[in-house]
């Protein structure tokens, strides 16, 4: 197709800044990229055709300098920007701003990520266009009864602040007795996070799944799915392992929550890829929790299952181009699964850990979404997730055999990662039998620890070490002096 713009600018770093390049240098555009100098060298500049580095009090506060990422963009004659996920992806005064400067948004209209990323102001709008929400009270209605009507919907309660995401501010109420103090705590918490106190409560549905629906609208009421993910293999609210299709749906409740889905986003005129989320009932129920005005973290799995490039829809989107099919023109294949490596050690209650790569090889038939290379340092200045690794098979036992395999094959040498973790939980009963919740993580705690290595395992490494020794190498290859003075004789 042919674009009203002949470049991209990716105003964020790592495994989804290459990510996003990829795409846009394979549709013949130029790839352009803002970077910081603590990341050295990565992939994303390696796949640039240009780069301008960035500055900042800190790094993370450099890609969140709208004014300097749109001069940027305006130096090297940026035709759009694509804003990956975090950072300025879901701000929509950035998104004016690059508007404004004549410069295409890759992403929904300003006023959409005004409306939707707002929980408040989302969950009024989903429920009045009939959507399920949870029961709920919102502290701007009437803020001197907040905890008064709180009590009301009763034990479990979730508080959350209006504002932000990532599980920053969230709070469990179980014992009532506490609710005033935890709406203290969440409400600075969102003042601290996101500089919005405003809070809401809902009740709190125990053990449930957490599914999310992909979503493309045409900005004109137009809207599809790309079917589920589930997502409910979470810490303190972070996701940690994303799989497509959810093992807990059957069909007609597939069709039901990808329904929902669609329909909100064609409610709010949604324009680009987004991600509808949904709380998930043991009985069937499902609850809308939010939207994502963005490219989700695990946006791959259901690229592997659908065979759509959504970073080529985006870009499509933004030129104009209606949606690529119809919701019939759709269909899924197999299974599968993503999972976020991180550097930290789980044993050490996942303290997020730093380090040299000094030894990085992905494993041969999955997908592995890298933000370092091999000679660089993982710092403690961004989010401790390094990269991705996705595979896909013909059904969910396969996809999990293969993981399993790939975790197995990655070679990550230098820093601390939760490799081996990922793979203690992936062969948990109830993570392979499909029996999992929001809370599994924190209930199989035990998993953290790292097993002791086997009599076997110590003798290998012992004589690696050993090995490693010049001196005893040298010694091992050495001809003895008798030897040594026979020459080539042969009897």
């Amino acid at each position: 197709m042919t674009y009203p713009f002949d470049s991209v600018l990716v105003a964020n770093r790592g495994e989804i800044a290459a990510r996003i390049l990829r795409t846009v240098k394979a549709k013949g555009l130029r790839a352009l990229l803002v970077a910081h100098a603590v990341d050295g060298r990565t992939p994303a500049m390696a796949l640039a055709d240009e780069t301008m580095m960035i500055e900042g009090d800190t790094p993370v506060a450099a890609f969140l300098d709208g004014d300097a990422i749109i001069a940027a963009a305006r130096a090297m004659g940026a035709g759009a920007i694509h804003p990956g996920y975090g950072f300025l992806s879901e701000n929509a005064a950035f998104a004016r701003a690059v508007e404004a400067a004549g410069i295409v948004w890759i992403g929904p209209a300003p006023e959409t990520i005004d409306l939707m990323g707002d929980k408040i102001s989302a969950r009024r709008f989903v429920a009045e266009r009939g959507f399920p929400v949870a029961p709920s009270v919102i502290e701007e209605d009437d803020p001197g009864n907040f905890a008064a009507h709180a009590r009301a919907v009763g034990a479990p309660l979730l508080i959350k602040p209006s504002a932000g995401g990532g599980g920053k501010g969230m709070r469990i109420v179980r014992d009532l007795d506490t609710l005033e103090e935890e709406i203290a705590t969440a409400r600075s918490e969102g003042e601290r996070y996101f500089g919005d106190g405003r809070l809401f409560i809902e009740r709190y549905v125990e053990n449930p799944r957490h599914i999310e629906v992909q979503v493309l609208g045409d900005g004109k009421g137009g809207a599809l799915h790309l079917f589920e993910r589930e997502c409910s293999l979470q810490r303190r609210f972070q996701k940690i392992v994303e799989e497509a299709p959810s093992p807990a749906l059957d069909e007609t409740e597939r069709q039901r929550i990808c329904e929902a889905a669609a329909g909100i986003a064609r409610a709010c005129d949604y324009r680009g890829a987004g991600t509808v989320e949904f709380i998930y009932g043991g009985g069937g129920e499902f609850y809308f929790l939010e939207m994502n005005t963005r490219l989700q973290v695990e946006h791959p799995v259901t690229e592997m299952i659908t065979g759509v490039d959504l970073v080529e829809q985006q870009l499509a989107i933004a030129a104009g181009a209606p949606l690529p099919v119809g919701q019939d023109g759709l269909l899924r294949e197999g299974h599968a699964i993503e999972v976020r490596i991180y550097a930290e050690d789980p044993a050490a209650g996942f303290t997020p850990t730093t380090g040299p790569v000094l030894r990085l090889v992905p494993p041969a038939g999955a997908r592995f979404d890298a933000g370092l290379v091999e000679g660089e340092r993982v710092h403690a200045a961004f989010d401790p997730m390094i990269a991705k690794l996705i595979v896909h098979g013909a059904d969910r036992a396969a996809a999990l055999a293969a993981m399993d395999s790939a975790l197995a094959r990655l070679t990550l040498l230098g820093v601390t990662t939760n490799i081996n973790y990922l793979r203690r939980l992936l062969a948990d009963p109830d993570v392979a039998a499909g029996r999992m919740h929001t809370g599994l993580i924190a209930e199989k705690a035990g998993l953290a620890a790292e097993p002791p290595p086997s009599a076997e395992t110590l003798d290998a490494l012992c004589a690696l070490a050993a090995l490693a020794v010049p001196d005893v190498a040298a010694a091992l290859e050495a001809v003895p002096e008798m030897h040594a003075a026979m020459g080539r004789w042969r009897n």
